[in-house]
C-alpha cells in the first residue's frame, strides 16, 4: 500500500524562480573536452584512444572495465590531446581523456537512426543501453544497464521515473519534462518491455504544474503508466522516498530497489536511454542548470558532456555587474559539492552549477553551539536515524556504536539534519567523515585478510 508522502523530510527555500521560467538552449561547446574515466560509480572505464587520435562525436573514447563501470563517448569531434591527469569536481586528479575540440561535431556515421524499440529483444535493449555509457543522471551515477538487470524481473512491481527535482535552485529536469514528455514516456516504455509485470509511475512535485500537465498528456493510451504528483517536501527525490511513497516499503543498506520489487531511474536517465535505444544516439549531452543569485542570465542548457565548468558560466552571461560568488556549487545547496575551480568538466552526473552570494555554511560555522538536544533532527530523517547520538559517537570516534547501534551507514548525507539544526551542527559532513573512515577500516581488515589467506 502507498503512502501520500514519506517520513520527516524539510522544506527549504526553493529559490528556482531564478531559471524556471528558462525554455532550454542548445550549447555547443568551443573549448577542449575533458572526460574523467571514473565519472560513475564502480571501476573507472579503460581508455581505448591514444594523444594524437581524431575522434568524431558519439566516439568510444573509453570502455567499461568491469560489471559494474560505463562506457564515455566523445561528445565533440577532434583531436586527442592527452590521456593524463586533470582535476575534477571532486577537487580531486584523476585520469581523464583530454580532446582538443575541432567546433566541427562532425558525428559518428550512424549516430541519429530511428530504430523501432519493439524489434528489439532485452538483451539487445540492454547492450544498447550499455554502449551508450548511460549511468544515474539524477546524481547517483549508477550504471544503468547494470540496474535494469535484476536477478529476478519478474518481481519487479514498479519501474519509477524520478521527476521530483526537490532539491533548490535546480529546474532542468522539470524542463525536461515540459519540453520532452513525449520521449521520455517512449522510453519509460522501453524500460517497462524489461519488466513484465512492472508499472510505471512519474513522480513530480507540485510546485511543477507545467511538467505535471505535459506528462498526463503524453502518458495518454499507455496503460501501464501514470504520473503521481507528490506533495513539495525534500528529500521527496532521494530512491528510498520515491519508493515508500509509491510501494509503501522500507528497506535496509543490505537491499537493493530491486529487492523490495522496484526500479528507480531519474527522468534524465529515462530521456538517455530513450535516445540509445530509439535514436541510436549515446550519452554525450545532458541538461543542465546555471543559476544563484549571482549569476547574469540563469538559464538551462542542453550541452555536451566534458565541456568546462568556466564555459558554461560565461554561457549564462557571467557574474551579475558588481557580484561575485562566494560559493560555487556542483548541484544545489542541500546535496552539491563546492568547489573553486572552474577548470573542471561537466559530467555525466552534474545536474547543474549554482552561484550563490552568501555562504550561509560560514555563516552558520560563526555561530554554533554544542547540542541543545531539542530532537528536531530525528524528527526530519527520512531514514528514522538519530543524527545527535551519532554525532556523539562520531566525536567519540565509537564506529562500533555508530555502525551497528546507531545504524549510521543508513544516512543518505540529504542534509535535512544540518538544515532543521538550531546549534548549526555540522552533522552531514560529520557522517560523511564517519562514513569514508569506517569504509577505510573495512577495506583495510579485507587487504589484512587476504594478505594472512
Amino acid at each position: 500500500m502507498s503512502m501520500n508522502t514519506f517520513r520527516g523530510g524539510v522544506h527549504p527555500e526553493g529559490h528556482k524562480e531564478l531559471s524556471s521560467g528558462a525554455s532550454f538552449e542548445s550549447y555547443l561547446p568551443r573549448g577542449e573536452m575533458i572526460y574523467p574515466l571514473g565519472q560513475h560509480i564502480g571501476r573507472p572505464a579503460s581508455p581505448v584512444v591514444k594523444k594524437g587520435d581524431r575522434v568524431l562525436a558519439g566516439q568510444l573514447i573509453a570502455e567499461a572495465s568491469a560489471f559494474v563501470s560505463a562506457n564515455i563517448v566523445s561528445g565533440c569531434s577532434g583531436t586527442v590531446k592527452a590521456v593524463d591527469r586533470h582535476r575534477t569536481i571532486a577537487g580531486t586528479f584523476t585520469d581523464c581523456v583530454i580532446i582538443e575540440n575541432d567546433g566541427l561535431y562532425e558525428t559518428l556515421p550512424g549516430v541519429g537512426v530511428k530504430v523501432d524499440p519493439s524489434s528489439l529483444t532485452k538483451e539487445e535493449i540492454l547492450a544498447k543501453i550499455k554502449d551508450a555509457g548511460i549511468i544515474g543522471m539524477g546524481g547517483a551515477g549508477f550504471p544503468t544497464h547494470v540496474k535494469l538487470a535484476p536477478k529476478n524481473p519478474d518481481g519487479i512491481r514498479y519501474v519509477i521515473a524520478n521527476g521530483a527535482e526537490c532539491e533548490p535552485y535546480i529546474t532542468c529536469d522539470d524542463h525536461l519534462m515540459r519540453e520532452h514528455a513525449d520521449q521520455i514516456m517512449a522510453g519509460l516504455e522501453v524500460v517497462l518491455s524489461l519488466f513484465p509485470h512492472a508499472e510505471g509511475v512519474v513522480i513530480i512535485e507540485k510546485n511543477k504544474p507545467e511538467a505535471i500537465a505535459a506528462m498526463q498528456k503524453a502518458a495518454e493510451g499507455r496503460g501501464r503508466i501514470r504520473i503521481m504528483p507528490v506533495p513539495v517536501k525534500y528529500p521527496q527525490g532521494g530512491e528510498r522516498s520515491c519508493i515508500s511513497v509509491v510501494a509503501g516499503v522500507h528497506y535496509g543498506i543490505t537491499e537493493l530497489p530491486a529487492d523490495v520489487g522496484c526500479v528507480v531511474d531519474n527522468v534524465g536517465t529515462i530521456y538517455a536511454i530513450y535516445k540509445a535505444v530509439c535514436e541510436s544516439t549515446p550519452l554525450m549531452e545532458r541538461g543542465v542548470t546555471i543559476t544563484g543569485e549571482a549569476v547574469k542570465r540563469p538559464c538551462n542548457l542542453m550541452t555536451r558532456i566534458g565541456v568546462s565548468c568556466g564555459e558554461l558560466l560565461e554561457a549564462a552571461g557571467g557574474f551579475k555587474d558588481g557580484t561575485e560568488a562566494v560559493k560555487v556549487l556542483a548541484g544545489g545547496p542541500m546535496m552539491g559539492i563546492a568547489f573553486d575551480n572552474l577548470n573542471v568538466p561537466l559530467q555525466k552526473n552534474n545536474n547543474a552549477l549554482t552561484f550563490l552570494v552568501r555562504d550561509e555554511v560560514a555563516e552558520a560555522e560563526r555561530i554554533q553551539t554544542p547540542c541543545i538536544r531539542c530532537g528536531r533532527c530525528s524528527r526530519v530523517c527520512p531514514q528514522g536515524l538519530t543524527p545527535q547520538m551519532m554525532s556523539a559517537a562520531f566525536e567519540k570516534k565509537d564506529y562500533d556504536r555508530y555502525e551497528n547501534k546507531l545504524h549510521g551507514l543508513e544516512c543518505i548525507s540529504c542534509g535535512s539534519c544540518t538544515f532543521i539544526c538550531p546549534a548549526k551542527r555540522p552533522l552531514t559532513q560529520e557522517f560523511k567523515i564517519a562514513k569514508a573512515e569506517i569504509m577505510a577500516i573495512k577495506r583495510a581488515a579485507k587487504e589484512k585478510e587476504g594478505a594472512k589467506a
